[in-house]
Order: C-alpha cells, then structure tokens, then sequence
C-alpha cells in the first residue's frame, strides 16, 4: 500500500479515454501566430462575484523514510543529482529517492511500474515533493530529463481529489505548449499515465479542423493540453472556459516567449480562478521567463534547477565540432553518413524551411532514406513523417527548429547540427534530442566562418568547470586564425587543418571529442548501389 492512497477514490469506470490526435489537415504550428488581436475578445472575469468550487491541492503525505532523512542527507541527495533550491521563502520538502517514496497513490505506481522506469530523475526526485505539495513552483533542468512526468503524475493525483466535473465545466487541468508536437507528446503520456483514472484529455492545436477538438471540450475533459492561439479560439467561441482550472502547468516556458505567445499567454491565465496552483518548466531561465513567473504565480513560487546554472549539455551526449568551409558541407554530411549510418535514427537540423527541403532532395537522390519536416507542412504531412521516423521506416529526419524541443522520440543515436543556429540555447536543445533518460548518443556540428560570433557561446557550453575540453580548443584555435575584423573577412577565411586530438585527452574527456573535417572516405555498398539505381 502506497503512502497518499486515501485520494485513491472509486471513479467512474464507464467513462472513456479521449484520444483526441485531431482531424487531418492544413495549416502550421498551434494557432494564428501573427495576430496581434487574438483573445482581444476575452472579457475580464470579475473573480470576487464568482461562486468557485473548493479544492483541495495539498496532497503530499511524506514516507516515513523520507521523514527520518536528516537535513544534512538531504543536502547530500541534492548535491549528487546537481539538485539547487535558487529560492524558497517556506521551507522545501526533502527530496525522494525513489518511487515509493513519493506519496503516490497505487494506481500511479502500478503505471509506473508498467512504464519500467528504474529510478526518478533528478528534477522528479526534487519537484514531485513541491507539486504534490500544492505549491507554485519553476522547475529549471535540460532537455530530455523528465520534466513532463514530473507535472503529470501529481496532476493526476490532484484531478482524483476534485469534485466530478458537471455539465459546461471546463478542465481541471490545463497544460499549455509551444507546439503542436510537443502538445502531442504530452497527451500520449496523459493517455498513458491517465487510463487506470479513466481521466480524459484532449489536445488543442491549430492547423487541422476545429470539430473534434470542440466536440471533447464541450463533452468535458478533465486534462487540455493546448497551443496558445488555437485555445484562445476556443475560448472566445465559448466551447470551454478555465473557471475550473486549479493546476496550470506552462512547458518549454522559455520556447513560448521566445515565439512572441507572451500576451496570449497573459491573456489566457486571467481566465483561470486566482488561487490555482501554477508550474512553469523550462530549460533555460532567461530575464523575460523570470518576469513572466512573478506576474502569474500567485504564491511566491520555489524555484528549482537541475544541473549547472549556465547552459550545458547532458554528459551522455558525445560532441563532434567540425570547423570547415560552407561550400564543405554537403560532401561532409555524405561521407558522415557513410560512417554512422546503420539503421539507427538520425536528426538533422537546418536552420530555414527551403534549406531542409533541398537538402531533403539531394539526399534522397543520393539514396538515403531522408524525409523533412517543418511548420509549413500539412498536418497530415507531418504526422506520416513522424510515424515514419518514429518505427524506424525512414531513420533520418531533417527537421528545423520546430523540432528541437519537445520532440520525444526514442533511441536517437545522432544528431547533426548542419547549420548552426542562431542562438546557443537552440544549439543546446537540438543537442538534447539524443542522450535522454540516461542513454548515450553523439552530436555532430558543422561550424563555419559565417558563425563566428557563437564561436564563445559554444566554447562555454562545451567546456566543463575546472577543465579545459579538447572541442573547446578545437573552436578557440580555429577562432584564433581566422580574421574576426570584417563580414568580407569572414567570407574569405579558410581555416586551416585541425591537430589530431590525441588520445590521452579523449580518456580525459570521454564525453567531448573533436573530429577531422578531412577524414577518410568510407565506402558504403548499398548507398553505392542505391545511387546507381
């Protein structure tokens, strides 16, 4: 029997799991991005004249292990896992170390037992604790390291402690994404996680028909995992309303201001009741995410962070910095392609929608089994080609930046970075799509002369504290002999050849290497054929 069970309650087993994907059709990313009027019909809620529904959100039982943990083992759990409390005005709940530990009730933990996770990662080892807790929180931890289990697990515990929803209600919990991927992801894992609760969700995102998507809200859905512009649709055509949200939950929050959602996302949370619990996750902590927390975290919130506070990668992620010429690069990515092609899956970004066609083209041509995707692709397209990457039929995919975040697909063995984008924080979470949940992968990065201004942005994110990598040389050498003076410069500039690392550093560094541009040419057969085909 598991700590937290009272809140295990009969719910009604005739009830059914939507799985809403949506209809086929048209359009890009989650909603009208571009309008600068969208929720300009929301009329404020006079909070203080509605009749609100109690709720209860402190759930948080802790294990008699975890009350006999001093203070000090604490402290020594959070320093292993690279756990820091960055703020906290009350005092923090002990971290857990393992599953039963976290006063989930039985149903959760048959699901997790299902699921054949070994251990919590380190951001659920300290935020189940705080969430179930019911207390605001900003969780702050890498790509791929847990984050959606560690809001969806107590969100489901929180759903089975409320009133039943009744006729015209809206959701109990509503998740807000950047994306239209991301958005997915996340319901598959509330189907996942949700179906022994028979709790329903559906996901809300622009670029296919409306039907469906208001059918469920107007039937009632306990879980919305939404875009902000198609939500905002919803809203103002009064298929649902957030009177009932007191679980809101805000991933990749970095990622939705940085694509300019901040005024629908202010927009849409002065229609969720003021005493809601609220959780923002991101992987980086930028100023306008900070301010973004103050104004609607309605408690003061406790701010946690996983890893180091600058950027960095998981050490899983073994990076290949290759300094080369622009006009270098395609014959490069062939003969890599040669090298590391095995059937595994292989990510490449590119940094506009036509260069990922073209590229798409040239490789398909060359006989690689390469499809793209991008935000102006249907979204029928853009299903079947993920689906097609996903089961491993078309193992390389070359997507843009859409694709850097949220983007949950196991087993990526590699990604390819063949234009470097044009912030560190997009190159950190391209990165972060391979080596998740403790699995090794390689990250490979064509760095021409044209990014010279990233050249200490990425020496930073490469170099570990206390210790001079071998790639981070790499780049400050190569940095070093080209002519910082002008653009034309720039252009010009052919770096000359990398020094072989040498293996004594790679034992030093097993998780950064450097590699030659002008490697040898490894001949594949079957690639050979396909092109004489």
């Amino acid at each position: 029997m598991s700590y937290g069970g009272r809140y295990d309650r009969d719910r009604d087993r005739d009830r059914s799991r939507s799985r809403d994907r949506g209809s086929r059709g048209g359009g890009s990313y989650g909603g009208s991005y571009s309008s600068r009027d969208l929720g300009a019909n929301l009329r404020n809620i006079k909070w203080e004249e509605e009749r609100l529904k109690k709720f209860e959100k402190d759930f948080y039982q802790q294990h008699p292990a975890v009350q006999a943990m001093s203070d000090e083992e604490a402290e020594r759990i959070r320093a292993d896992r690279s756990i820091t409390i960055v703020h906290c005005q009350t005092a923090v709940p002990k971290p857990i170390r393992t599953f039963e530990e976290a006063s989930f009730p039985d149903y959760v933990l048959a699901e997790i037992q299902r699921a054949g996770f070994k251990e919590p990662t380190p951001i659920q080892v300290q935020g189940w604790p705080i969430a179930l807790s019911g207390k605001d929180m900003v969780g702050i931890a890498e790509t791929g390291s847990g984050k959606t289990l560690a809001f969806l697990l107590p969100a489901i515990v929180h759903i089975n402690a409320q009133p039943e929803l009744e006729k015209g209600d809206g959701p109990i919990v509503l998740v807000l994404a950047p994306t239209r991927e991301l958005a997915l992801q996340t319901q598959e894992e509330c189907i996942r996680f949700g179906k022994s609760s028979k709790i329903k969700n559906t996901c809300c995102y622009g670029g296919v028909p409306k039907g469906d998507q208001a059918r469920h809200l107007r039937d009632g859905v306990e879980i919305v995992i939404a875009t902000p512009g198609r939500l905002i649709d919803f809203l103002q055509s009064g298929d649902t309303n957030l009177k009932r949200v007191t679980y809101l939950v805000l991933d990749e929050a970095d990622r939705m201001l940085d694509m300019g959602f901040e005024p629908q996302v202010r927009k849409m949370c002065t229609q969720v009741r003021p005493d809601r619990q609220t959780l923002m996750w991101s992987a980086t902590w930028p100023h306008s995410v900070q301010a973004l927390a103050r104004d609607l975290c309605r408690e003061d919130p406790v701010h946690i962070n996983v890893g180091a506070r600058q950027l960095r990668t998981a050490h899983t992620i073994k990076q290949y910095v290759e300094v080369l010429q622009e006009s270098e690069k395609r014959s490069r990515l062939r003969r890599l392609l040669e090298k590391i092609m095995d059937g595994s899956k292989i990510l490449i970004f590119c940094q506009t929608k036509r260069a990922g066609d073209e590229l798409t083209r040239e490789m398909r041509t060359d006989g690689f089994p390469a499809l793209c995707i991008h935000g102006e692709k249907r979204q029928e397209e853009r299903d079947w080609v993920m689906k097609e990457f996903k089961e491993g039929k078309s193992p390389i995919l070359v997507a843009t930046d859409l694709a850097s975040r949220g983007l949950d697909v196991k087993d990526i063995k590699c990604v390819i970075n063949y234009d470097f984008p044009n912030q560190i924080e997009d190159y950190v979470h391209r990165v972060g799509r391979t080596g998740r949940a403790g699995a090794s992968g390689s990250a490979y990065t064509f760095f021409t002369a044209q990014q010279s201004k990233h050249a200490k942005d990425l020496i930073d994110v490469l170099s570990e504290p206390g210790a001079t990598s071998s790639i981070a040389n790499a780049v400050s050498h190569a940095q070093s002999r080209w002519d910082l003076g002008t653009s034309s410069t720039w252009d010009r500039a052919v770096p000359a050849p990398l020094a072989p690392v040498k293996m004594p550093q790679l034992r030093q560094f097993p998780q950064l290497h450097c590699e030659e541009t002008r490697g040898k040419h490894l001949k594949n057969q079957q690639v050979q054929q396909n092109r004489r085909s």
